[in-house]
């Protein structure tokens, strides 16, 4: 009676030990997660070849918008190169033209990087057209509407023009939908 004491005693232990072990490695892959910033990513650039990669840009706020040439929203591109350019050397926008909301983005490559030069002298780096939502969602956006993967909280993308403010460190401060415009308090009070 006693030996099969000590076999459950055993048992226990061993259990609970490989319970503990399990809750560690889940802890451990939930804190990896927790830990990963936008300079994990590298996007195709509107122009052909090159790349954006993310960590070029440490110790600068940035700024990602998902935008389009036929939107309402459109003409805050002009208040998004203002922006680049106030607060150059701080803070770096990002553009990401996405066809995904009542086909505002018909374009090629080509032809958004034509329409944003020549209406609005975009000089900020633009990446390629990607989607924003859905299954086709480009990682960087679901690392930027998930909570899961941010650390900050969950967004829904429901219009072009959503934006995502990102700290020095990499991490998410707070995304702001289409009306809220890049010039607006909600977003300078960061920058300044």
């Amino acid at each position: 009676m006693k030996q099969l004491f000590i076999v459950v005693i055993s048992l226990a232990a061993f259990f609970n030990s490989c319970a503990q072990k399990k809750n560690d490695v889940s802890k451990t892959k939930t804190q990896k997660v927790m830990s990963r910033s936008i300079y994990d990513y590298t996007v195709d650039a509107l122009e052909e070849g090159k790349k954006i990669n993310f960590a070029d840009f440490k110790d600068r706020k940035i700024l990602i918008v998902n935008t389009a040439s036929k939107c309402g929203f459109t003409p805050q591109y002009e208040d998004l190169e203002k922006l680049s350019k106030e607060f150059e050397g701080k803070l770096v926008v990002v553009g990401f033209p996405a066809n995904n909301f009542g086909g505002q983005e018909p374009g090629t490559n080509i032809e958004i990087g034509a329409f944003c030069q020549k209406n609005y002298g975009v000089t900020f780096p633009l990446a390629s057209k990607v989607s924003v939502k859905g299954e086709d969602m480009a990682p960087i956006f679901k690392f930027l509407t998930e909570k899961s993967l941010n650390g900050v909280k969950d967004t829904k993308i429901e219009w072009n023009f959503t934006k995502f403010l990102i700290d020095e460190n990499g991490k998410l401060i707070d995304s702001f939908p289409s009306k809220v415009k890049p010039t607006d308090e909600e977003i300078l009070k960061y920058l300044r």
